[in-house]
């Protein structure tokens, strides 16, 4: 019979020691659940069996080049802000096989047999839940639809977390991504001291929560959870003004900052890899040393790479790590919008925390701005 306290809008209180019952029913469900775990002294996305998985009791400290864990509230489990890894790498893997072509007579073309993806990704804050949807609108466009996003975003099950404590980098407010989740999941977390307030998103949410003991949420559970949003918003670490960036940024190319940022810029392409929507990529052949059989495979690549703007004949559209920053950022926050309707950029910062050099765009937009205005 329908629960009618599990409809989609609805929410409930979960107890913490019923997080395993879900994370069951979900792998019974046909899902491989993956969710944040601590490895090297970082935080990775990797499959999980149970909530003792999660990191424990452990919040992240970041900055500009600079990421380390420290101490959190010992009873939570999603205190601490992700590392570099973001979500993309499982609906848009850094190496996948597209094809191989088999000689055997004649030459064979074998298309990849791989099994079809259903993933429960666990804790998925609201910047990432807006990049995912970000590339959905590059992946799954109305005149081609890749086929490899396709299918795994099709046996997607999101659970998303509301970020209660966001990092120094994290600027997602500015964008409107966070910290608070609106859409998009089918269920989401509120962490509280012994329970998560759990809002259903979808009938496939409702379904998960079946054998979980759960009980509506009281006015007092949700008006802490509504507080400790409301305080997120208040910490977040850094802003940045959004209303004239398009503009800001295609109209003033030749600004003298673009070369200022490219003395500290290593071309090192860390921060377009960490992105949790970049989608650059290079398709490449390995051939075996009989020449029978060939595979070709996709790989991320970077608008930072010297060679992903070379073009047959020996030119270089970028040969400058001027003309590469100034690419990156200009598409990320002006062009990317006419393209796809909205910035390519979340407020996550792992652009900022992951740059070797410290980079900031928050600062280098500040200070292209107070250049066009002097």
């Amino acid at each position: 019979m329908f629960d009618t306290s599990l409809a989609p809008g609805s929410s409930i209180s979960l107890p913490k020691s019923e997080f395993d019952v879900l994370l069951s029913t979900l792998r019974e469900q046909g899902y491989q659940n993956i969710g944040p775990r601590l490895k090297d002294d970082g935080i990775v996305y990797e499959p999980i069996s149970t909530l003792a998985d999660l990191p424990r009791g452990v919040r992240s400290e970041q900055g500009p080049a600079r990421f380390r864990l420290v101490p959190g509230n010992s009873r939570d489990y999603f205190d601490a802000i992700p590392g570099a890894q973001s979500w993309k790498q499982y609906l848009f893997p850094p190496r996948i096989r597209l094809f191989t072509a088999r000689k055997e007579g004649r030459w064979q073309v074998i298309p990849p047999d791989e099994p079809a993806l259903r993933l429960a990704l666990i804790g998925v804050r609201a910047c990432e839940l807006a990049a995912i949807e970000i590339q959905d609108r590059v992946f799954l466009r109305s005149d081609y639809q890749d086929p490899v996003y396709r299918q795994r975003r099709e046996g997607l099950f999101i659970v998303a977390v509301n970020c209660l404590y966001p990092a120094s980098t994290c600027f997602c407010a500015s964008l409107g991504n966070g910290p608070q989740v609106r859409k998009g999941f089918d269920l989401c977390l509120t962490e509280l001291d012994d329970l998560f307030l759990v809002e259903v998103g979808s009938e496939l949410g409702r379904s998960a929560l079946a054998r979980c003991a759960s009980q509506p949420a009281s006015a007092f559970v949700q008006q802490a959870a509504r507080d400790g949003l409301h305080r997120a918003a208040s910490e977040m670490g850094r802003a940045l003004q959004t209303g004239d960036l398009p503009g800001l940024l295609t109209g003033n190319l030749e600004a003298k900052h673009w070369e200022a940022v490219a003395k500290r810029c290593l071309s090192c392409a860390n921060c377009t890899q960490v992105c949790p929507t970049c989608f650059c990529w290079d398709a490449t052949d390995r051939t075996n040393l009989a020449a029978t059989e060939t595979v070709r495979e996709r790989a991320w690549d970077s608008c930072f790479n010297p060679y992903y703007s070379y073009q047959a004949g020996g030119g270089n559209t970028r040969p400058s790590i001027r003309s590469r920053y100034r690419q990156w950022l200009s598409h990320k926050l002006g062009t990317w919008k006419e393209q796809f309707g909205a910035f390519g950029c979340v407020g996550c910062g792992r652009c900022i925390t992951w740059c070797p050099a410290g980079i900031d765009l928050t600062e280098e937009i500040a200070a292209l701005r107070k250049e066009v205005e002097s």
